[in-house]
């Protein structure tokens, strides 16, 4: 559905450092530069980061949420602990179970150094 995910930015290499890290956590190669722009590319899609185009200060979405998938709750935990050791704020409850009727997730949220809002998820196998 998706080709790409950005959000701005009003420091690029600030940003660049927190997302290398938080996704160097989940095995993606560190970004690419490309003028304003920061872009992480996968097989699955790519994430970015952008000075805005217009000039205007960077704001993050209020109610909005970007979410990374992960493949165990070891990652989750090791993505938020990246986030925090290079700027991020850890925000809600700590990284933990959250139970949603039968569905069980592994989650952890952080605020990145612009504010955006962003999670990163395990969905655990039913027994």
């Amino acid at each position: 559905m998706f080709s790409h995910i950005m959000v701005g930015t009003s420091d690029l290499d600030r940003a660049k450092k927190f997302y290398d890290a938080v996704l160097g956590a989940l095995d993606v190669p560190a970004g690419h530069v490309d003028r304003h722009r920061v872009f992480w590319r996968t097989k699955t899609g790519t994430f970015s980061t952008s000075l805005p185009i217009d000039g205007k200060p960077a704001t993050f979405a209020n109610g909005g949420t970007i979410g990374f998938s992960c493949s165990s709750p070891e990652q989750v935990k090791a993505w938020h602990d990246a986030g925090v050791a290079n700027g991020g704020t850890s925000i809600e409850d700590p990284p933990g179970v959250r139970a949603n009727g039968a569905v069980q997730l592994y989650l952890a949220y952080l605020r990145d150094p612009d504010g955006n809002k962003i999670c990163a998820l395990h969905r655990i196998p039913a027994a």
